[in-house]
């Protein structure tokens, strides 16, 4: 009898000492705990797809037409046709673009700019209804300026300016003013080239009086005019807006 319990507890014993311990447990989940976890995660994805489809086309339907250019490019002066403008859609801040639907109202108008090829464009891009690009008794005149001949941050369309002729190298004499405030109408180039740094050339249409062409042209064509910027309340000459700036 002793030796038959003796037998019972130590196989009992044994087969309690290959037990871990319950407090010690570790068990990797099973692939069915782990489908709702997955099938969660599918939900999450589906939804945010349908959130950002939503947004994409909430946006889309926000677009409006506007005028852009058909044409390469169009100088100042240039009198618009129907041709020149193209439809284009934007969505955003498209404050002060001319919807498509005036685009009726700039035909038999003239350019104030350059214009270029897909650019969208503003009232100030044209003459006022009825205005001529040149006023009575006024010339555009293109003068090309190199360093030192402007200011080096450039010139754009509005800017007065005060037209001096300078003495060449090779001459001597004092600067002389040939217009006192003329208006630049079109400005493109830079006095230096921002990427490279390297001079470069502006180029700049100006409004003149027309006496005053010849001294003007002759002395740009010898690259001896240099263009001083002045306050913008000061009163040009020649004004394409009816004599005030």
């Amino acid at each position: 009898m002793s030796l038959s319990s003796s037998t019972r507890s130590s196989s009992q014993g044994s087969r309690a000492a290959g037990r871990p311990a319950a407090g010690g447990t570790t068990r990797l989940p099973s692939g069915r705990e782990r489908r709702p976890a997955l099938a969660a995660l599918a939900v999450i994805l589906i939804l945010l797809g349908a959130a950002g489809s939503a947004l994409i086309a909430l946006n889309s339907g926000n677009r409006s037409d506007f005028v852009a250019i058909s044409a390469d490019a169009l100088p100042p002066g240039h009198k618009i046709e129907s041709k020149d403008f193209s439809r284009g859609d934007l969505a955003g801040a498209t404050g002060g673009l001319i919807p498509w639907s005036e685009a009726e109202k700039y035909v038999g108008r003239y350019t104030t700019s350059w214009l270029y090829k897909d650019q969208f464009v503003t009232p100030a891009n044209f003459t006022k209804d009825g205005q001529a690009p040149i006023p009575a008794g006024g010339a555009l005149v293109g003068v090309s300026l190199e360093a030192g001949r402007a200011p080096s941050d450039g010139l754009k369309v509005g800017d007065i300016v005060t037209v001096i002729r300078v003495p060449s190298a090779n001459q001597e004499g004092a600067a002389t003013p040939l217009v006192s405030a003329a208006e630049v109408t079109s400005s493109a180039g830079a006095i230096t080239d921002s990427k490279t740094s390297a001079n470069s050339s502006l180029n700049v249409t100006i409004l003149i009086p027309s006496d005053k062409v010849n001294p003007v042209a002759a002395a740009a064509a010898a690259k001896t005019l240099v263009l001083v910027k002045l306050s913008p309340g000061t009163k040009p000459e020649v004004s394409r807006n009816g004599g005030s700036n």
